[in-house]
């Protein structure tokens, strides 16, 4: 069998992979790009984009129900069937034509097939039809298989063939009762989605919700959560399942039992690394990928590992932006030019140690960027926090007439910066990247009074803020 051989080899055709192939092509270098599955990847398919899908009959119902006027037009319930008939339209039904066709016009040569790492800067990818391809990097192979969710050792969970998300967004009708395992982001929203499409949930978490995120934000989460039916058992676990008749049996740490008809398993997700021959270049197989800021690999030359699969930040848009840092780099390498890795440089992705925007979409949504409060005080910044109430801007008034939201800014005394911000309320979201340049930026607190915020807008309370910790004084 021949070795065929190229600049660069990226194995994984998700967002991330695209990105990193796009990136070194645009740098001058012959790319191929290998996929075993759907050029597109876990969030085309099967998280970020069906997942929004299945949330956004719900969300936009809520609105027009706390608006006057429009809340007499709405009648009836969510039609769950034309919720996954769009979310259906929106994955293109998992067909991946139109993303092959933008690798195609990037320059991107495709390769489909699983890939093994056989060597240094050389891999053999096999077809589903058993045709074997060997291909040689000349400069640098790049991994991007992304994360698969882990099922929890619990007796008798796997008999009853539980979902993850990945079952979960791609289902084509709601159960009638669905168990969530897990209070994260995605066995939040997931919840948030099932229980509006008619589904009577009940989400089951260890420990509490949202880990990471405010307390008062996890508090609104909740209250939306069961204000939409969902029973909320935190601080429990499941000790064993048994299927019993069309039900699966959930047996809690308290002897409690739980039925329902479809398990839903959002409890982790681990990168994808098995199978992929890591052990042939001494590298260990099933767990994250040690990086450096530049994504690549300690101890190899050629070797970067970009997104879930490094286990930095399991984010899409995080794993982009590391993909962009990673493509550039290995240009640079390339071609013997500097490579900029000093924090904040162009080959670097700084951003994922402090400075990560996330939005969950919850009812309410949560948006969040940088450190919480408690997150400061453990990293011994002297900080100010500064809390509001988001019903009192008058933005909130003309957008809802029940709006609830809170919002909070963590001020750098030191530097008097922000370094934290989290907003917790209907459509927030669109209100978090001001909050990430700032952040990102370290925007003095002095010039943010320059920055006005339109009226009535949300974004109002970037003033209430200010004036809450008051203006500084004119020498």
């Amino acid at each position: 069998m021949s070795v065929r051989e190229v600049d660069v080899i990226v194995i994984g055709a998700g967002a991330v992979g695209e990105n990193v192939a796009d990136r070194t092509v645009q740098g001058g270098l012959s790319t191929v790009i290998v996929e075993a599955e759907l050029v597109g990847g876990e969030c085309s398919y099967w998280a970020c984009m069906p997942s929004k899908a299945l949330l956004r009959a719900g969300a936009a119902v809520r609105a027009a129900r706390d608006v006057g006027g429009a809340a007499e037009a709405v009648s009836g319930e969510i039609d769950a069937r034309a919720v996954f008939r769009r979310r259906d339209q929106i994955t293109h039904g998992r067909d991946d034509t139109s993303q092959v066709d933008w690798l195609d016009g990037a320059g991107i040569e495709l390769v489909r097939g699983h890939a093994r790492l056989v060597g240094p800067r050389r891999i053999v990818v096999t077809a589903t039809d058993g045709t074997v391809t060997e291909l040689q990097a000349r400069h640098a192979i790049a991994i991007a298989t992304g994360s698969v969710a882990v099922l929890p050792d619990i007796p008798g969970l796997a008999e009853v063939e539980p979902w993850t998300s990945r079952e979960a967004t791609s289902a084509s009708e709601a159960p009638s009762t669905l168990a969530v395992l897990g209070g994260g982001v995605v066995g939040c929203e997931l919840a948030t989605a099932y229980a509006s499409l008619g589904s009577t949930v009940t989400l089951i978490a260890r420990g509490g919700l949202l880990a990471s995120q405010e307390p008062f934000a996890v508090d609104l989460v909740r209250e939306g959560l069961e204000a939409a039916g969902v029973r909320v058992l935190t601080e429990t676990g499941v000790t064993e399942v048994h299927q019993a008749e069309k039900n699966a049996v959930l047996t809690l740490a308290d002897g409690s039992r739980v039925l329902a008809e479809r398990v839903l398993v959002a409890t982790g997700r681990v990168g994808r690394t098995h199978d992929l021959g890591l052990e042939e270049i001494g590298l260990a197989a099933g767990t994250r990928i040690e990086v450096d800021d530049t994504m690549r690999v300690p101890g190899f030359d050629w070797l970067y590992a970009v997104g879930d699969v490094n286990g930095r930040v399991l984010l899409t848009h995080q794993g982009k932006y590391q993909a962009r840092a990673a493509g550039d780099a290995i240009a640079a390498r390339a071609a013997g030019r500097p490579v900029d890795d000093a924090p904040w440089g162009a080959h670097v992705a700084t951003a994922d140690h402090r400075s990560v925007p996330q939005v969950t979409f919850t009812d309410p949504e949560i948006a969040s960027i940088g450190l919480t409060a408690a997150a400061a005080e453990a990293a011994g910044l002297r900080t100010r926090v500064l809390d509001y109430d988001l019903s009192w801007v008058a933005g909130a008034s003309a957008h809802a007439d029940h709006y609830r939201g809170q919002a909070r800014a963590i001020v750098d005394l030191d530097r008097e910066v922000l370094v934290g911000a989290t907003f917790a309320g209907p459509d927030v979201g669109e209100m978090l990247q001001a909050a990430t340049i700032a952040i990102v930026g370290e925007v003095p607190i002095d010039r943010l009074w320059h920055a006005v915020p339109a009226y009535p807008t949300l974004n109002e309370v970037w003033l209430r803020w200010l004036e809450a910790y008051g203006r500084p004084e004119t020498a």
